[in-house]
């Protein structure tokens, strides 16, 4: 279990580099060019790693072959699309804002589609982690954040928690039938052959000599640490731990981003992080307590 949650852990820290590789990528390679090679070099290192741990390429079942197609337009292409687009009309503080609301709406979903339980410990213990992740997000003052009213931005936004809530539970129902590594391998696959229609259009072929060493670097890190690590671990954490205890994770990203930035590009750290980062820390561990029965609560996980 310990093992479980370092991955997860490392996951986040992962996730949160990407947005410095992808603020480094910003001005010389667009997002779905950058998005497609990311997946493409995730791919063919998923592709390569599930033959060689399970000895053979999975096959898709037919009644598969659906669910699997939705991961990958789901947590690939639609997250991109609707994630690019959000932050041409917003700012990146207020898109993070909405998408830590991930463990609220993964955990509702649960709750009505997996029948998992929400004790009153589990409740606040999302409602702490959420609650740091804002704070830290918006340095210490939430409601400046919302003080423009919602737009259509804030709702592209809200689709990528939608996305992202469904490319969960999507793949829990998935890995009843495919190891982790091989729901991501496909998910992948399909997010790639999504991607490279509108990577097109963005002069994706023509540009690709442009790309300096740097990007390559950049596309590596978000290919193998963002998605191969970062996606495979993920999984493993939603089938061993639920997909409710699992994305309480995804709190730490902008945390672990903020970090980040302060090591590689010397942005400053405030204390509304280090206020944050206890609060999620806080959160993660009630909600752990309640799933493990600790002080007369437990939630049973009825799958």
């Amino acid at each position: 279990m310990l093992i479980t949650y370092l991955k997860l852990l490392m996951t986040a820290i992962f996730w949160g580099g990407t947005f410095i590789s992808g603020r480094m990528l910003a001005e010389s390679v667009p997002p779905f060019s950058a998005a497609f090679f990311r997946f493409l070099i995730a791919a063919a290192c998923l592709y390569v790693l599930v033959v060689r741990r399970e000895g053979i390429l999975p096959r898709l079942g037919r009644q598969q072959v659906l669910p699997v197609a939705l991961l990958g337009l789901l947590g690939v292409f639609a997250y991109n699309v609707l994630f690019f687009n959000g932050l041409k009309l917003i700012t990146a503080g207020r898109a993070s804002i909405i998408i830590a609301n991930n463990p609220i709406v993964i955990s509702l979903f649960s709750a009505l589609f997996f029948k998992e339980s929400l004790s009153l410990t589990k409740v606040v213990g999302i409602l702490i982690s959420v609650a740091g992740a804002v704070i830290a997000i918006s340095g210490g003052d939430p409601l400046a954040l919302f003080a423009g009213g919602i737009g259509i931005g804030d709702l592209y936004i809200f689709g990528c928690v939608l996305s992202w809530s469904a490319y969960t539970l999507i793949g829990k129902r998935v890995m009843r039938d495919l190891s982790p590594l091989a729901a991501v391998s496909h998910s992948a696959g399909v997010g790639v052959l999504a991607l490279l229609i509108p990577a097109c259009m963005e002069g994706m072929p023509a540009a690709v000599p442009g790309y300096s060493p740097a990007d390559w670097g950049n596309l590596a890190y978000l290919g193998l640490f963002g998605t191969v690590l970062g996606f495979v671990w993920y999984y493993e954490g939603v089938r061993v731990i639920g997909p409710s205890r699992a994305s309480l994770f995804i709190n730490f990203v902008p945390i672990s981003a903020i970090g980040l930035a302060h090591i590689i590009l010397k942005e400053p750290v405030s204390v509304s992080l280090l206020v944050g980062g206890a609060l999620v820390i806080t959160g993660v561990t009630l909600n752990h307590l309640a799933n493990s029965g600790v002080c007369g609560f437990k939630s049973k996980v009825r799958v």
